[in-house]
């Protein structure tokens, strides 16, 4: 498919994704994919330069959290949800409820 490197589900590692998660910019990029379900590259809300987005989408992506669908000259970002859900139970919903609840506390 296009050179996306992406791994298969079966061959996603705890320590890559929790990597992948730890950083706050790749974490709300995931809360923002949770909430919209599907998202082009250029609809992101963050506050980091497009070359600093990309190397964490590739995190991202390398990691096996994110899908990247291509269409033309855009890339549609998705939560790898299913594979996720599959090799770390409930890892993601524990993840995304604290960091909901962080930026509450902030806010």
């Amino acid at each position: 498919m296009f050179g996306v490197d992406e791994p298969a589900h079966e061959r996603l590692t705890l320590t890559d994704v929790l990597h992948a998660l730890s950083d706050p910019t790749r974490l709300a990029v995931v809360a923002q994919l949770e909430r919209v379900g599907e998202m082009s590259c250029g609809c992101l809300e963050v506050t980091v330069a497009k070359s600093t987005l990309s190397q964490h989408l590739r995190v991202l992506r390398e990691a096996g959290v994110t899908h990247t669908r291509p269409d033309g000259n855009q890339r549609w970002l998705s939560v790898r949800r299913d594979a996720l859900d599959s090799q770390f139970p409930n890892l993601l919903d524990a993840v995304l409820a604290a960091h909901a609840r962080a930026a509450a506390f902030v806010s």
